[in-house]
């Protein structure tokens, strides 16, 4: 597998700014094509119909839960902070923010490449929504912040309750002590948390924050321009969406697609099958 060049991105990936996605570049006046992706896709919509009470309950409760943890955790740590320990905790933040990266790009790939909606809890509630974002890659930027980061900030709850655990319950030589594995756990669960936040950033192509623009344009986040390589079907590729930095290493690598081989050697399964099925629901 190679890169794919600037021209097949642009050829074969959704124009962000065409949100309705129905490919006007190959259509005629007198032409009627089913829409390849975008909101009026069949699939597109059936899948956003399964979105349910129940989940928009759940994600409600992650993102408080997540957000007074961090709130609380930052406390913690700033009451403990010396500054003779920046360098290990600049340092550990780092390798935090990269395990962020490369776990962002493991689930993306796992959810994207396996799995069927049809399977019992994890199909509607957990994978119908990277179904979703192939077929109307821009939907993400008509959810709010609940649905956009419910599920991150679930994965997030147990490694900042732990940290919250430890700081209540260790004394303060052994905090220092522990510092450096400290500043790693909570980077990497900010880091985690804010992931979809950040790949919703990557889709949305005006009125973002300068701010947000600067973090993108010095790729400290994923990059819009980046991310849409990942876009161009058959999704195989470039799954990391936190900053995106991990993305070309592992690409040279071939490490998704030796993954992909050895899986479907072992099992049989295709991969892809399922994002594919609901691909070709066009009408």
């Amino acid at each position: 597998m190679s890169l794919k060049s600037d021209q097949e991105i642009l050829e074969n990936s959704m124009h962000e700014d065409d949100p309705n996605g129905n490919s006007a570049l190959e259509q005629t006046f007198t032409e009627k094509v089913s829409p390849r992706w975008g909101p009026q896709h069949k699939g597109a919509q059936e899948l956003a119909q399964l979105y349910s009470p129940g989940k928009r309950a759940q994600e409600f409760i992650c993102v408080y839960t997540c957000i007074a943890l961090m709130i609380i955790d930052f406390i913690l740590i700033l009451k403990h902070f010396h500054f003779d320990r920046i360098i290990v905790t600049c340092i550990s933040a780092i390798c935090g923010i990269i395990t962020a990266d490369f776990g962002s790009g493991l689930v993306h790939w796992a959810a994207d490449t396996w799995g069927s909606v049809e399977l019992p809890i994890i199909g509607k509630n957990f994978l119908r929504p990277f179904r979703e974002h192939h077929l109307d890659p821009t939907s993400i930027t008509r959810h709010d912040f609940i649905e956009t980061n419910g599920d991150n900030f679930m994965v997030s709850i147990p490694i900042l309750g732990f940290l919250a655990y430890c700081f209540n319950t260790k004394s303060h030589s052994d905090i220092q002590q522990d510092f450096g594995w400290i500043s790693y756990l909570f980077l990497c669960s900010i880091f985690v948390a804010m992931t979809n936040q950040i790949h919703k950033w990557s889709h949305t192509y005006w009125g973002l924050p300068k701010w947000v623009l600067f973090l993108q344009n010095y790729h400290i986040v994923l990059p819009r321009k980046h991310h849409r390589i990942h876009h161009v079907a058959p999704h195989e590729t470039y799954f990391c969406i936190t900053t995106g930095w991990l993305n070309w290493p592992l690409e040279k690598l071939r490490f998704w697609s030796t993954l992909e081989c050895l899986i479907e050697l072992m099992t049989g399964l295709k991969p892809r099958d399922d994002d594919l099925k609901w691909a070709k629901k066009v009408t």
